[in-house]
């Protein structure tokens, strides 16, 4: 009798300690032990669609900053643009969130680019822009490299449109030649329009994404979900994508060991560099490696692929928006070819891109934050290892900054004489130190693909055609699957054809 009192009282305490909160800390909707605030945000979520609009609904509720429990993890929220940005900029929030799914995801320790922080995340950023600068990353040779992708899927389009006739799916339209561009500097190698091992990792790329969201989903919450309802909570789907993945990088690890010395591609570089560092350092590692490619071909590929898709869609919206790219294109290139020099006197187009990465928000919360010492934010005092999800969505979508934030208008983003506001509010490769490594190569990729498309296509929606006004939601936003056509602008004597 005296032993079921005992356990009872500890449950009692257990379940009371599980639930309250710090002092000044941020408050936020009702929680209950073990999982939290879970339940209010899965209706919440059921009933907006997306997870970035149920922390909106919230902060209408609650402020700002305001906390949710997320199964046993503790997460402050963060939107408006005077909070994120202090997120975003102050060191004690540089920290990355170091839960069940991120280390499943990395052989159950801390590895990659991504998800890491501190000296292990500084040597490793400073060790991918030295060689990948090697390998031409932000210079001329990088954008040799995306111009022969971009006039490879050019022709690829003419071949397919059939005069402009025949529709083309959008979706996937862009994934291999942007990985292309990426993985030339990787490992020193490209693959096919139609590879087709390669299209089967680009769709478990896209069905990962869609899959979880920036806190790492429920297996992260709720750990101990997997060994009760294994295929649900996706553990098994999961583990599934991640084997096919590095079965896939281990090949590739495997080939450039027998070429290590005739190759200077990161990969090269890196197993050079495991060699070197074999008894001085943790941080250079074959698993080490596994990650890293695995964080920079997700990362290098689906918000590129989908930022693109969305330029297409909102185009086609918006044909007055698009005749203008035309008559800008014709004016400042002509016939030329598209060179990246062109993009200071393209200011339109230009305007154009920063207006689909602010309405479409590919990237509406940034990769989770993790406060790293006890610290504050605003009034609020925030603990060690609190998990923080910034709102980059709250950012773009403000009312009282932006006027008319749901509008697609160009225009925002110049001024009376045509020339581009820096507007700093405008954050999609968020800010500070955690600052996107590959803006670079996503910015160049953005504008040589979709300026030589506009010069050289007209597009238009199918016939009988309805565009979609739902997008899927996941760690990123896509838009769902919809077609154009690709009519030419000017005549293509042979497939031949060099843009």
């Amino acid at each position: 009798m005296l032993f079921a009192v005992v356990i009872i009282f500890v449950l009692i305490i257990f379940c009371i300690l599980d639930i309250i909160t710090p002092h000044k800390y941020p408050i936020g909707p009702k929680r209950f032990p073990l999982v939290g605030s879970y339940l209010e945000i899965r209706k919440l979520r059921q009933k907006l669609g997306f997870y970035h609009l149920v922390w909106d609904h919230l902060s209408q509720q609650f402020g700002q900053v305001f906390s949710v429990k997320l199964g046993r993890i503790e997460a402050v929220v963060v939107t408006g643009y005077d909070a994120v940005r202090q997120v975003l900029c102050k060191d004690d929030f540089d920290g990355r969130p170091d839960g069940f799914f991120f280390r499943f995801r990395a052989f159950y320790k801390r590895l990659g680019i991504v998800f890491v922080d501190g000296p292990m995340w500084t040597e490793q950023r400073k060790f991918c822009m030295q060689h990948l600068r090697k390998m031409g990353f932000g210079s001329i040779s990088m954008e040799k490299l995306i111009n022969e992708e971009v006039n490879n899927l050019l022709l690829d389009l003419i071949r397919r449109s059939d005069n402009g006739n025949k529709p083309i799916d959008v979706n996937g339209l862009f994934d291999v030649s942007v990985l292309n561009g990426l993985w030339a500097m990787l490992a020193g190698q490209r693959f096919g329009l139609y590879d087709s091992k390669l299209a089967k990792l680009m769709e478990l790329t896209h069905v990962s994404f869609r899959m979880l969201d920036m806190s790492g989903g429920i297996l992260n919450q709720m750990p101990f979900i997997r060994f009760l309802a294994p295929k649900c909570s996706g553990y098994r789907d999961i583990k599934h994508i991640l084997h096919e993945f590095y079965t896939f990088l281990k090949a590739s690890v495997e080939d450039h060991k027998h070429r290590v010395n005739d190759e200077e591609d990161l990969i090269c570089a890196f197993l050079k560099e495991i060699e070197k560092n074999k008894e001085s350092t943790k941080s250079f590692s074959e698993e080490q490696l596994l990650v890293l490619l695995l964080d920079l071909f997700l990362a290098g590929s689906e918000t590129t692929s989908s930022t693109l898709s969305f330029v297409i869609l909102h185009l086609l919206r918006n044909q007055s928006v698009q005749d203008k790219v035309h008559a800008e294109l014709d004016a400042a290139v002509g016939d030329r070819e598209v060179l990246l020099s062109d993009k200071n006197n393209l200011t339109y187009l230009e305007a154009v891109l920063m207006e689909v990465q602010r309405h479409s928000n590919v990237a509406p919360i940034a990769i989770a934050h993790r406060s790293i010492r006890k610290t504050s934010l605003q009034e609020y005092k925030i603990p060690n290892d609190t998990l923080i999800l910034a709102s980059i969505w709250s950012v773009h979508m403000d009312k009282q900054h932006w006027g008319d934030p749901e509008n697609f208008r160009p225009e925002r983003f110049l001024n009376e004489t045509g020339q581009i506001i820096n507007d700093s509010w405008f954050i999609p490769f968020g800010i500070g130190r955690r600052r996107c490594l590959g803006e670079v190569l996503a910015k160049t990729n953005v504008f040589m693909f979709v300026a030589k498309i506009l010069q050289n296509f007209e597009l238009k929606v199918p016939e009988g055609v309805q565009l979609p006004d739902i997008h899927q939601e996941g760690v990123t936003v896509s838009p769902s699957p919809f077609s154009a056509l690709f009519i030419p602008r000017r005549s293509f004597p042979n497939s031949d054809k060099r843009f």
